[in-house]
């Protein structure tokens, strides 16, 4: 078996379990659940819409970019 230095980049992306689709929609996965998460913050009253109806929803999209990047298969 070869060294990981002397492996082709074809070689080495067989060996990973995401594609780098994959690996990009988590990452914005995590950065809209970040900005969700970033939204519920604040001294304003705590029954704004910001707050109760804006923040979570962003959060659940995020989190379904997140569900969506790991089902996708690997191009």
């Amino acid at each position: 078996m070869a060294s990981p230095k002397n492996q082709s980049k074809e070689q080495v992306n067989k060996n990973l379990v995401f594609g780098k689709k994959n690996y990009q929609l988590m990452l914005l996965s995590i950065l809209v659940v970040a900005l969700g998460f970033v939204l519920m913050i604040g001294d304003t009253d705590i029954y704004d819409f910001r707050k109760i109806v804006l923040a979570p929803m962003v959060v659940l999209i995020g989190f379904g970019i997140g569900f969506f990047a790991i089902l996708k298969k690997k191009a």
